[in-house]
């Protein structure tokens, strides 16, 4: 974990170090203070001249002032190594969730992936922190403070000695209780995030519905799960507190005890006054720099969940690799699925796709229908690679996709998915996700093909208009057209239509079909849909069933072959189908029948 952690430190690694070591003197000058208060307390009392006086302040302030700017700068490092190594570190994390496949993304969920990103790397830098500056003051100056403390007198120095194993026995108990509490709690600060974040995606559902009360209530039972979770953890830290000071005054008050009676008994010969009150420093420094180990090793106990949560995702394998020598060059549309099953999860008893074989020439247009469940996106799901089949293999121009550059092959594959998403920025900046180097000509023209130019130049700003994110100040129709000239933009030689004019009517939909025809007539294009009008022109219609292919022929064929696609064209075609059809088909069905 800390080799993992450790590799996000990179540039900042000259602050980490020099941090310590300015610790390392400040604890010096600090623990050589009050040694020296002795010599200059028993010089002024041998010599109380203003000069001798003078002179002895003098040498003080100077080591104050050292220990002063040493501590000044080892908080100046300290702050930029640990924010430097957060930044680092939400970096790799970030960069590293950009090559995960659908099925890694699946594993650990969008809120809990948004909880490691900002609580626990938050979780992680306080840590950090603490580690290259208290978590070296404190033991150094638990170490020099003892030695000296036997220097001047060792009979004292053994209260220390006595009570310091106690102190660790008793902070070694509270951090065992409270480790798997904080290893519960952010599993609920996952589930308390996916809460908000639901919420908030789907406000417009809950206000519709009146179910902000509902709602309200969900959230604070996520937020009551964290808070009582996090007060358990906290109460039992709290028990620190009190045994630190209880420790810290029994020291204190022994020293004090014992320490008199040693200067009484011998008559200053044995201690003096003045090494007295040295020792009284020491023990409050031994025992405030054992508080502090305690306050790092609550944050390192928190810190420890978070940084496993992190390392888990930095250590986690996309499910998609490229090939050891990718093919980068896609030579044309052709799509070939043969004998292909496809499980979103190795450990999945259901099959979302069984034994499907598919054949499509570059430049065909095909239509996907089938009911819901019937994993008509997840067939083509498959074609640019956004999952692996279980078996069988999906070939683009007669190439097996595993064996392309992932980057290559979807730079060829435009995919408009069902769910639509535009993100904050001028229309435009969205319309160039597809091709940042497009001209202003480019944008129009795809515009034009999507039936996207009309609305767009009715808007004040038009191509500058700003888009809210999630495009919420457009409506459904819109946005789709808007995704699907974004798609256009790539030039892509398969273009996937995942039931995206869903939202347009019927002769935008015509029309946008009809320019797919005219000018992009080389582009394989992949139209799933609801509705039969929106692929009755295909070159092939595939009828998914339960993931299967159930039939695959023309839009004449299936009408007159096909039950699925009879009750779906005559659902939507309430005038019915014509008497001769009805024959042709009961005549087909007689003859399966009496061939069976």
């Amino acid at each position: 974990m800390l080799k993992t952690l450790a590799k996000s430190i990179r540039q900042y690694k000259k602050e980490s170090i020099l941090t310590p070591v300015l610790v390392i003197c400040e604890v010096a000058l600090e623990c050589l203070i009050p040694m020296y208060m002795i010599e200059m307390l028993d010089g002024i009392s041998a010599d109380p001249s203003i000069g001798n006086i003078l002179t002895y302040g003098a040498i003080l302030l100077v080591m104050v002032a050292f220990s002063l700017t040493f501590g000044m700068l080892a908080g100046k490092y300290g702050a930029t190594a640990s924010a430097g190594f957060a930044r680092n570190l939400r970096h790799d994390v970030y960069y590293k969730i950009q090559d995960f496949s659908f099925t890694n993304i699946d594993k650990f969920s969008t809120s809990s992936l948004v909880t490691r990103l900002t609580t626990d790397v938050t979780n992680i830098q306080m840590a950090y922190m603490m580690l290259v500056r208290v978590a070296i003051r404190s033991p150094i100056m638990i170490i020099i403070s003892l030695a000296m403390t036997y220097s001047i007198n060792w009979k004292i120095a053994l209260v220390f000695t006595a009570l310091v194993p106690i102190l660790g026995a008793g902070l070694v108990l509270i951090f065992k209780k409270v480790d798997p509490i904080f290893s519960k709690v952010f599993k609920k600060y996952d589930a308390l995030n996916e809460s908000i974040q639901e919420n908030i995606n789907g406000i417009r559902v809950v206000k519709s519905y009146v179910r902000e009360d509902y709602e309200i209530k969900k959230f604070d039972k996520a937020a009551e799960d964290v808070r009582f979770d996090f007060t358990r953890g906290e109460k039992i830290i709290a028990l620190n507190n009190p045994l630190m000071q209880l420790c810290m005054w029994t020291a204190i008050t022994m020293v004090c005890f014992i320490g008199s009676m040693l200067i009484v008994q011998t008559d200053a010969t044995e201690l003096t006054s003045a090494s007295l009150s040295s020792l009284i420093v020491y023990a409050a420094q031994t025992l405030s720099s054992l508080t502090m180990l305690s306050m790092v090793m609550v944050m390192i106990s928190i810190a420890k969940t978070s940084a496993n949560r992190v390392v888990e995702v930095l250590k986690e394998e996309s499910t998609l690799t490229n090939p050891e020598h990718p093919v980068y060059e896609v030579p044309n549309g052709d799509v070939d699925f043969d004998n292909v099953d496809f499980k979103y999860s190795e450990k999945a008893d259901r099959r979302a796709l069984k034994e499907v074989n598919l054949h499509v020439k570059s430049g065909q247009t095909i239509g996907i229908l089938g009911g819901t469940g019937s994993s008509k996106t997840s067939l083509v799901n498959l074609i640019p690679r956004l999952y692996d089949v279980s078996a069988g293999s999906v070939k683009v121009g007669g190439i097996d996709v595993r064996d392309y550059d992932i980057e290559s092959l979807r730079n060829q594959v435009s995919v408009v998915l069902q769910k639509n998403v535009l993100f904050s920025g001028t229309i435009k900046e969205n319309l160039r996700w597809g091709d940042p180097d497009a001209t202003d000509e480019e944008l129009v023209r795809v515009c034009k093909l999507a039936q996207a130019d009309d609305f767009i130049q009715g808007f004040p700003d038009k191509y500058d208009t700003y888009i809210e994110q999630g495009g919420t100040n457009v409506s459904g129709g819109q946005k789709q057209r808007l995704c699907i000239a974004r798609a256009l933009l790539k030039k892509p030689k398969i273009l996937i239509l995942d039931d995206s004019t869903s939202a347009v009517d019927t002769k935008t939909d015509a029309l946008i079909r009809k320019a797919f025809r005219e000018e992009i007539p080389d582009t394989t294009k992949f139209i799933i849909a609801q509705r039969v009008a929106s692929v009755e022109d295909a070159d092939q219609i595939v009828i998914m069933d339960n993931g299967t292919i159930a039939a695959i022929g023309t839009h004449d064929e299936l009408l007159a072959t096909n039950k699925i696609y009879q009750e779906v064209y005559y659902s939507q075609n309430k005038a019915g189908a014509t008497t001769d059809v009805l024959i042709k088909a009961r005549a087909e069905e007689g003859k399966d029948n009496g061939k069976a």
